[in-house]
């Protein structure tokens, strides 16, 4: 049997997406799309057995359940580089297989990333780990890129000086800075990277990890473009609501508005009850939308 192709995806194999001044995403292999995530979850179903709208029903129906498992089925490779300090934020996500350059076999190359200057801001003072929202003063960002320049230039060039003093290559890599590029072959499955993508393009993520990210969720797009909607409906742009918060909005809830907001949303009928359900409301009687369930996932899905 052939592999399954998605044209979107084979556009984008080999093809860098630059990020920051000297970075890139490059997808360089991919297994499976759309079409794979609904086969694993039907099973004992062939292609072309499903319209692209009940595929895309149950896609957005595996999602929204947490019916993970036929998401891992889809699996895509990249490559990458990056500095090494997003690197380092990069490898807590380990439910995924890297393979890193290595300052103790090659000779790193001279690539450091400088940041923009509208980019060098203080310290945030509601974020103990991130920046603020305005930029420092031009004759800040002016002293802070120049000391960085030189800095950066001063280290590489002692960097190769030790390695002509013929110090081994393990050794003199602890004197460069984690501005340095790093490059890696990162290869992940789509449920563990929409997991990587949900933290790391959101707002509070850090910009220069960020700019990947929506790199990333591009090639993503293209490979699953039906999960990746999915992602951001139910995931990316969803929010999570505590036991003490849907208290609290039971409580101010008129439900006679509610139930017109949600006869005029356009949700489906299942939609449309499960909010209801959510919020401890009887469901609108059966019947009253046309529009066929999805076909549900094999038991385990």
């Amino acid at each position: 049997m052939n592999r399954p192709h998605v044209p979107e995806a084979d556009a984008l194999l080999g093809e860098a997406i630059p990020v920051l001044d000297h970075g890139f995403v490059r997808l360089v292999d991919y297994l499976g799309g759309d079409a794979r995530i609904v086969q694993s979850a039907r099973v004992s179903y062939g292609a072309g057995t499903r319209t692209v709208r009940e595929d895309a029903a149950l896609i957005d129906y595996l999602l929204r359940h947490a019916h993970t498992s036929p998401f891992e089925q889809v699996v895509l490779t990249f490559h990458l580089k990056m500095p090494i300090f997003v690197a380092r934020q990069w490898m807590r996500h380990r439910t995924a297989r890297a393979n890193e350059i290595s300052g103790r076999y090659s000779v790193l190359p001279g690539d450091f990333y400088l940041p923009e200057p509208d980019q060098l801001r203080p310290q945030s003072t509601r974020n103990k780990q991130g920046r603020g929202a305005e930029a420092v003063s031009p004759e800040l960002q002016a002293k802070i890129l120049d000391l960085l320049k030189a800095g950066q230039e001063r280290s590489y060039a002692e960097y190769e000086g030790i390695l002509e003093d013929g110090v081994a290559r393990e050794l003199a890599r602890v004197h460069l800075p984690v501005s340095l590029y790093t490059e890696m072959y990162w290869q992940i499955d789509l449920h563990n990277l929409m997991h990587f993508l949900r933290l790391r393009i959101d707002d509070h993520a850090q910009y220069e990890i960020r700019v990947y990210g929506d790199a990333l969720a591009q090639c993503a797009k293209a490979v699953a473009p039906l999960a990746y909607a999915a992602f951001e409906e139910h995931v990316l742009h969803g929010r999570r609501i505590s036991k003490s918060e849907l208290d609290v909005l039971r409580a101010a809830l008129d439900e006679s508005t509610l139930r017109r907001a949600l006869a005029d949303s356009g949700l489906r009928r299942t939609r449309r009850n499960e909010l209801l359900e959510k919020l401890g409301l009887d469901p609108e009687p059966a019947g009253e939308d046309a529009t066929p369930e999805p076909t549900r996932a094999e038991p385990g899905a």
